[in-house]
């Protein structure tokens, strides 16, 4: 309108794209030793990392057959704690059980 006092606002057209990066998946492998009890092993699958009984005890049977086994696939922060929590608990107990990651 003529002699309209509002000025007129132009908004720039702003576009953006996110991008979604997931963290690196890290292996956690779980290995068979001659002194730590199978019993201990399970028990460490089933409170540390959530196992179901019969996926603890299977993990747990692979390790004890072919020396390793993988037990599951996380964040490092995740990898690194859960190991930890593994390896505090075991020693402990005084049990040499070792479990260790690896980038996937």
């Amino acid at each position: 309108m003529p002699g309209s006092s509002q000025p007129t606002v132009i908004e720039p057209s702003v576009t953006t794209e996110t991008t979604t990066r997931l963290a690196p998946q890290y292996r956690v492998l779980i290995h068979n030793d001659d002194v730590t009890p199978m019993d201990f092993v399970v028990y460490v699958l089933l409170t540390i990392f959530k196992k179901a009984v019969p996926d603890a005890e299977e993990i747990m049977l692979a390790a004890h057959n072919s020396g390793v086994a993988l037990v599951t696939v996380l964040p490092l922060e995740q990898a690194e704690l859960r190991v930890d929590q593994a390896h505090a608990l075991a020693r402990t107990r005084k049990f040499p059980l070792t479990l260790t990651y690896e980038p996937e």
